[in-house]
This record gives structure tokens, C-alpha cells and sequence, in this order.
């Protein structure tokens, strides 16, 4: 019981160190926004994104279609995707991991293997039990209609085209994303 105390000690701290002085993103699922940060300042904000299609929260298993809560990093930059841009996320990170092992939901080798990526600031693995290519898109060919309407993707942040590439100036590999 204390193991789990210390880690879970342990993974709120690390939730804590998010911004620095540096330029991160803020995705407030509520208001459905992304606020570009530089320190605690707001230099933009972009509204009307659209998040899973089963809301925010922990998420607990691939096709859950729950946007993840979180402090993540921008893992990858895909500029050919079919969403126009995918602006990968480092989900699951490690206090989604020690999470999913408390709750039995990941053996303690995918613990481990996702431990190891978040301390060596790589990608972690993405074919877990907990899912994996999360990110930021735009639609791509997909109607912008049926996005301002509801929340549909399956736990990814989307956007409209001219969205991502306003937002795209931005972001860079390894820049700061939290999710609340």
C-alpha cells in the first residue's frame, strides 16, 4: 500500500512541473479551446475543437474514445496525414501507466516499457490495453459541418484545417501539452 502511495505522490508532483518559460499548449476540454501558452501568458487561442466522442478523463482502454487528462509532449509531426497535420502526442505517459498498473488494466512489463520511453524522452509504445495515437488534427477531407456539432473523434484533439495550420507556427517536437 505504500508503493502505491509513493507512486502515485510520485506522479502528482510530476503533474505539477508542467510550464516553463518556454511555449507549451493548454487544451481545455470543457471550453473546448487550445490556448497557446509562453510562461502563464496566453499569446493565442484557438476555440471550437472537438474532442472524443466518449468526453475527457482517464482513459482506461484503446476505443474508449475518451481524450486523455494529462501532461503530454508533442511526440511526432506528421505533415502528410490525413488529417492534413497530426501533431502526435507522448500518450500514455508515465502517470497513465503506474495509473493503469495499480488498476490492473497493463502487466508490469508495459509499465516498465512506458517508464523507460517517458525517461528517455522517446515516443512510448503505442499498441498497449491503453491505446495510443493520440493527437491534435485538422479534418482533412471530413465534413466541418459535423465538427462544430459534436465531439467525434476517439479520444484525439481535432480542429478545423485552417486551424492546424494557424496552430502548426507553434508547435515543434517535444513542446509541452497539458490536457485538463
Amino acid at each position: 500500500m505504500l508503493r502505491i502511495c509513493l507512486l502515485l505522490f510520485c506522479g502528482l508532483l510530476a503533474g505539477i512541473a508542467v510550464a516553463d518559460d518556454g511555449m507549451w499548449l493548454l487544451i481545455d476540454t470543457t471550453a473546448l479551446r487550445i490556448e497557446v501558452k509562453k510562461g502563464e501568458q496566453t499569446v493565442d487561442t484557438i476555440p471550437d475543437i472537438a474532442i472524443g466522442r466518449g468526453g475527457a478523463g482517464y482513459k482506461t482502454h484503446r476505443g474508449d474514445d475518451i481524450t486523455p487528462y494529462g501532461d503530454y509532449r508533442i511526440g511526432w509531426v506528421g505533415e502528410r496525414s490525413n488529417f492534413r497535420r497530426f501533431f502526435g502526442l507522448t500518450y500514455p505517459n508515465a502517470q497513465d501507466a503506474r495509473t493503469a498498473l495499480i488498476k490492473g488494466l497493463i502487466s508490469k512489463g508495459t509499465y516498465e516499457r512506458i517508464v523507460a520511453a517517458s525517461e528517455n524522452h522517446q515516443i512510448p509504445p503505442q499498441n498497449t490495453p491503453l491505446g495510443g495515437q493520440i493527437g491534435i488534427h485538422g479534418l482533412g477531407a471530413a465534413d466541418e459541418k459535423i465538427h462544430r456539432s459534436m465531439n467525434w473523434t476517439h479520444g484525439c484533439i481535432a480542429m478545423t484545417n485552417t486551424q492546424i495550420d494557424h496552430l502548426s507556427r507553434y508547435v515543434e517536437p517535444g513542446m509541452v501539452v497539458k490536457i485538463k
